[in-house]
C-alpha cells in the first residue's frame, strides 16, 4: 500500500515588506475583483455595442467599488448569521474581526444583489442586464478563492482512498479529498468558461436579460451541491436536514431561482433598439 498524499508546505503569506504581510488569500480577492473588472468592461463593450443597453467604462469602474463593499460586507454577515449566528450574537466584537477568517459565498452573493440593485437605480440602468455582466465574471474570483482555501489547508474533504486524498495538516492523520481544488474546477474554472463562451457567442442569451444570470444561479448551485458530497461538513454544524449540509441546503434554492429567471427571461421578448434621435 502506497503512503498517501501529505500537503504541500505552503506558505500562507505571498509577500511579506516588513511588517507588512501579502496573504495569499487577500491576494485571491484581489486578483479576482481585479480580473473580473477588466472582464466585464470588456463585456460592457459588447452589450453597448448591441445598442439596447449602454454601459460606460467609467460606470463599471464605479460598480467595482459597489461589488467590493458588496463582497466583503454580504459574505461576514452571511457567515455570522448562516453558520454561527449563536457564536456572534454572544461575542459581537468579533464580527468586524474578518481577518480571522470566516466568509460565505451565499452571503456575498446576497450582497452584491443588493449592491447592483442601489447601482442599477442610480445609473439608471437595467438591473438583469447589470447582472449578467456581473454573473458572468463571478466565477474568475471563485477560482482564485477556491485556490487560496488550498494554499491555506482549509475547508478540505472527507476522508477518502483516492490515489490524489491528501493528509491535511490540520485534519487529522486521514488522507481526504482535495474539494477545494474540486470547488475551483467546476465553481471557477468549468462555470467561468461557459458563461464567457454563452456570452459571447449566443446574442439571444445575452439580450433576454436575466438569462445569464439565471444559468449561473443554476450552474454554481449545482456544482456546490455536487462538491459538498465530497467535502467535510462545517465541524460547528455536521450535517443538518435529511443529511445535507448546510451548503447544499443554501444551494437548493440558488437552483430553483435560477431555473424560474432562466425561463421567464427566454419567455420574454428581445427588447427593441432604441429609436434614433432624427
Amino acid at each position: 500500500m502506497t503512503e498517501p498524499l501529505q500537503f504541500p508546505a505552503f506558505d500562507p503569506i505571498a509577500l511579506q515588506i516588513g511588517p507588512l504581510a501579502l496573504r495569499w488569500y487577500a491576494l485571491a480577492y484581489i486578483a479576482g475583483l481585479v480580473g473580473g473588472w477588466q472582464l466585464m468592461k470588456r463585456l460592457a463593450r459588447i452589450l453597448t455595442a448591441d445598442g439596447r443597453v449602454r454601459v460606460s467604462g467609467e460606470q463599471v469602474d464605479d460598480l467595482l467599488t459597489w461589488v467590493t463593499l458588496g463582497v466583503i460586507l454580504g459574505g461576514r454577515l452571511g457567515y455570522v448569521l448562516f453558520y454561527k449566528p449563536s457564536f456572534y450574537f454572544a461575542n459581537p466584537s468579533e464580527i468586524l474581526q474578518v481577518w480571522q477568517g470566516g466568509m460565505a459565498f451565499h452571503g456575498g452573493l446576497l450582497g452584491v444583489i443588493l449592491a447592483m440593485v442601489l447601482f442599477a437605480r442610480r445609473h439608471k440602468l437595467p438591473f438583469l442586464a447589470l447582472g449578467d455582466m456581473v454573473a458572468t465574471v463571478v466565477p474568475l474570483g471563485l477560482l482564485f478563492g477556491r485556490l487560496a482555501n488550498f494554499i491555506n489547508g482549509e475547508l478540505w474533504g472527507r476522508p477518502s482512498d483516492v490515489e490524489w486524498a491528501m493528509v491535511f495538516p490540520h485534519g487529522g492523520p486521514l488522507p481526504r479529498h482535495p474539494s477545494q481544488l474540486y470547488e475551483a474546477a467546476l465553481e471557477g474554472l468549468v462555470l467561468l468558461v461557459v458563461m464567457v463562451v454563452l456570452f459571447y457567442t449566443r446574442p439571444v442569451l445575452r439580450n433576454r436579460h436575466g438569462a445569464l444570470g439565471g444559468i449561473f444561479l443554476i450552474g454554481y448551485g449545482a456544482a456546490r451541491f455536487t462538491v459538498e458530497f465530497f467535502r467535510e461538513p462545517d465541524s460547528f454544524l455536521g450535517l443538518l436536514w435529511a443529511g445535507a449540509s448546510m451548503g447544499q441546503l443554501l444551494s437548493l434554492p440558488m437552483i430553483a431561482i435560477g431555473a424560474g429567471l432562466l425561463v421567464w427571461a427566454l419567455r420574454q421578448p428581445v427588447p427593441s433598439l432604441p429609436r434614433q434621435a432624427a
